[in-house]
């Protein structure tokens, strides 16, 4: 990406700064109310130097600032690089197409400082070179997007930031207690150093369940789908499209890839990565909102890239070839489900029926990436995650190509599902601002070129445009498109199909049944019952006392300050548990 032009060291160290540190000064700026008109108009350049990053700063250009938290290293190679390619263009072109689009919510400079904030966190811990500022960066981009979910102000909105901030802080608490372990079993916290050092299975549980919140992994999932429908769509397009992928960033930059096997963990990655893939798609085509259909197809995708990070674990020795189908899927996949989402409100806000109907169009190029369609990025990248496949040991190669095709399928009928809702839209007869819909344009083309440029794609371009791959890849479309139109067929003959809607969440409203039941009077006859047995035993004061007791501890813990202590008890007791663990 940068073979034709590169910047001298002293620019390119200037960038490293610039890149997370403009989009906190622009945020500043909103402090003062005379400058917002004019913050908001900075606000969407503060992605600049990012994407300026990527494309002409050398891989292995490093900066340190020792005086900055414990040590702080930024730098970019090669892995970050592609990383910061797309995630640098997806918030600099939602953040043009929000200028217009936020016009019409309250508060957009509220919503715009908590996009820089979280912008800058993304940016921040794809530089970070040691544990420190990566998990500094890291949560602040987890805190800062709470502000973007919750920005509505509505009953959903607070309910899925709620359900949000819980997921955020069990997963950073993970995240800090694994960290803790191995800076000091290494006596360390630069990353390059941290290379070679065993890893206890402890250290690999905390960093996949913490890094598997923020990337969606199954069952871990349910925030995905009540946050993005409930942010605008600018907040949608890079939480899904960058955001989650933070949580893949930190798999690979702390797991032990290419250096030790863990295949008893690998086994449990590819299995929760399969369940995603096709549970996601069977719950998603259920639901009646577009956006969240997207978060599911996001779950659902981000289960493919784990069968990757998986694979890797397994066997080591094919690192080299699935760490550039990551890197590609990934890629991939943020740019076409950031332009789908941006595609929704493109599709709420077209001028007439024939804007309407040429953008629908459009959409199809995204959607069938997603889809894996021949000549497509998302071909490109499905070939490139299949490659190491055959290499792996039974029964791994028959069970992978006999189940990733029938992926492809749900994919499908998720792609049908949201065409068909977008569909439903009505023109508001008003016309569409120049910059909402260049931005769209601009990362259509995005979808359609970029992917094909990367390193990784000399290596996978030629077998993806196979006749046979071809084929691979245009049955699972073809059948999944047979399904849609047999059930589009059904629904207008009004025929009952047999499937029940599933609720947004859907595993966590099996859990809120869950604590109900043990509310219920049923359940709680507890109490009295043992008032009775401390009577009987001549103890009925006591019966009193406890009862009052348990009121009170219940009202309490219903305080959020009381959780809130209590979440800080549990990460010191963490903290002194991974000290003791060593």
């Amino acid at each position: 990406m940068n073979d034709l032009i590169s910047l001298p060291p002293s620019l390119g160290t200037l960038l490293l700064l610039a890149t997370p540190l403009l989009p906190v000064f622009t945020a500043a700026l909103f402090i003062v109310p005379k400058w917002r008109s004019a913050a908001l108009i900075l606000a969407p350049f503060a992605g600049l130097p990012g994407l300026l990053m990527a494309l002409l700063v050398i891989p292995g250009t490093t900066l340190d600032l020792p005086s900055v938290l414990l040590g702080t290293r930024l730098g970019i190679e090669a892995t970050g690089q592609v990383f910061l390619l797309f995630t640098a263009l997806l918030w600099l072109l939602a953040g043009f197409f929000s200028l217009s689009y936020m016009a019409n919510y309250d508060n957009q400079p509220g919503f715009t400082a908590f996009y820089l904030l979280a912008m800058s966190g993304n940016f921040g811990l794809i530089l970070a070179q040691e544990l420190v500022s990566f998990y500094f960066f890291f949560a602040l981009m987890s805190f800062a997007s709470y502000g973007l979910v919750i920005h509505n102000r509505d009953a959903f909105s607070i309910y899925a930031s709620k359900v949000y901030l819980v997921l955020v802080i069990v997963g950073e608490l993970m995240v800090f207690t694994a960290f803790i372990m191995m800076s000091t079993q290494a006596n360390t916290i630069y990353m390059a150093e941290l290379s070679g050092w065993p890893i206890n299975s402890l250290v690999v549980g905390l960093l996949l369940v913490g890094f598997g919140i923020k990337a969606g992994a199954l069952p871990l999932h349910f925030w995905l789908p009540l946050a993005h429908p409930a942010a605008p769509v600018p907040a949608s397009a890079v939480l899904s499209g960058a955001m989650i992928k933070a949580g893949l960033i930190g798999w690979l930059r702390f797991l032990p890839f290419g250096s030790l096997a863990l295949p008893e963990w690998g086994v449990l990655v590819i299995g929760a990565g399969l369940a995603a893939a096709f549970y996601a798609a069977l719950v998603g085509v259920s639901q009646s909102n577009p956006k969240t259909v997207l978060a599911y197809s996001s779950i659902s995708q981000m289960g493919l890239i784990t069968i990757g990070v998986g694979i890797g674990l397994i066997e080591p020795s094919l690192w080299s070839t699935v760490l550039p189908a990551i890197l590609l899927y990934a890629l991939h996949h943020g740019l076409a489900k950031g332009t789908l989402f941006l595609g929704v409100g493109i599709l709420s806000a077209v001028p007439n029926q024939r804007a309407k109907f040429w953008s629908l169009i459009a959409m199809m190029l995204p959607a069938l990436a997603l889809a894996g369609a021949p000549l497509t990025s998302g071909a490109l990248a499905k070939t490139a995650l299949k490659a190491p496949i055959p290499s792996l040991p039974v029964p791994w190669p028959a069970w992978l190509d006999a189940l990733l095709p029938l992926a492809a399928v749900g994919t499908t009928l998720l792609m049908a599902r949201f065409i068909y809702l977008m569909r439903l839209e009505v023109p508001k007869k008003k016309s569409l601002p120049v910059n909402m819909w260049l931005s769209w344009v601009m990362l259509l083309f995005s979808v359609a070129f970029i992917a094909w440029t990367t390193p990784a794609a000399a290596d996978f371009a030629r077998y993806s445009m196979d006749l046979y791959t071809i084929w691979l890849a245009l049955w699972p479309l073809g059948l999944g498109l047979l399904m849609a139109v047999m059930v589009g067929y059904l629904s207008i003959r009004r025929e009952r199909l047999p499937y029940t809607p599933i609720p947004p969440g859907d595993l966590l409203v099996l859990l809120e049944w869950m604590v109900k039941q043990i509310q219920l009077p049923r359940v709680n006859i507890a109490v009295p019952k043992l008032d009775q047995l401390l009577v009987l035993l001549g103890f009925s004061d006591h019966s009193l006392r406890f009862s009052r007791i348990l009121v009170k501890i219940e009202r309490h813990l219903t305080n959020f300050t009381v959780i809130g202590v209590l979440v800080l008890f549990a990460a010191l007791v963490l903290f002194f548990v991974s000290l003791t663990a060593q």
